[in-house]
């Protein structure tokens, strides 16, 4: 029980630092139309993000709405997962210390399945 409340913790503290980055970004003197060149590609095959940072992928969602802003969400979000999928990866391999280890595996699960729920939803929806 302490795992998975840990691991909700971890989600809504990701969740938090995104929208509070979108909140803030948005308090900034851009204009809706600003380009957006950083996020021009439509895949989400991996190796496509890595040129963005988390705030690269959070001002490219500023000025977004409706279906665009859900398709970039969506592109960004599993960027970003893939990611943390592969630190997990890692802290398995790496980590000398079991709760890490634990918790690292917890990640693979929940984020594995929201990568697979956001790429399902891409396809139901036409991205």
């Amino acid at each position: 029980m302490k795992q998975q409340s840990l691991i909700y913790g971890i989600i809504g503290l990701v969740i938090g630092v995104i929208l509070t980055g979108f909140v803030m970004g948005s308090q900034k003197n851009n204009t809706p139309d600003q380009s957006n060149s950083m996020m021009t590609h439509e895949s989400t095959t991996p190796g496509d993000h890595k040129s963005m940072s988390m705030e690269e992928m959070i001002e490219d969602l500023k000025g977004r709405s409706g279906e665009d802003f859900d398709k970039a969400f969506l592109v960004a979000m599993i960027a970003h997962h893939t990611d943390a999928l592969t630190m997990a990866k890692d802290a398995e391999q790496n980590s000398t210390r079991e709760e890490i280890k634990n918790l690292s595996g917890e990640i693979i699960k929940a984020q594995t399945a929201e990568i697979d729920q956001m790429r399902q939803w891409q396809k139901e929806w036409g991205y």
